[in-house]
């Protein structure tokens, strides 16, 4: 029960100073791209998206293992069905 208590600090606490990051990192900031275009946005919302499309690039980046790991694990499941209804019978 103490862990929980403490764990609801620890996220307000986090919220809390991300907040106040956020507040203060307000300034625009021009992010330019190829062929002369440019994007004008807050620093913080530049540094947000940036996180969130290296954290989807790194989902995406995953999914093949991921993948891959579940089907050698139902190989595997279906091997040892094989095998234990060769012993029972």
């Amino acid at each position: 029960m103490f862990v929980k208590y403490l764990l609801w600090i620890l996220r307000i606490l986090v919220f809390v100073i991300l907040m106040g990051f956020a507040l203060k990192n307000t300034d625009p900031v021009v992010v330019h791209f190829y062929l002369g275009t440019q994007w004008e946005a807050p620093v913080v919302f530049v540094l947000l998206v940036a996180f969130v499309l290296g954290a989807t690039g790194g989902v995406l980046a995953s999914l093949g293992v991921i993948f891959r790991r579940r089907r050698e694990v139902a190989a595997l499941r279906k091997q040892l069905r094989a095998i234990d209804s060769g012993n029972a019978g």
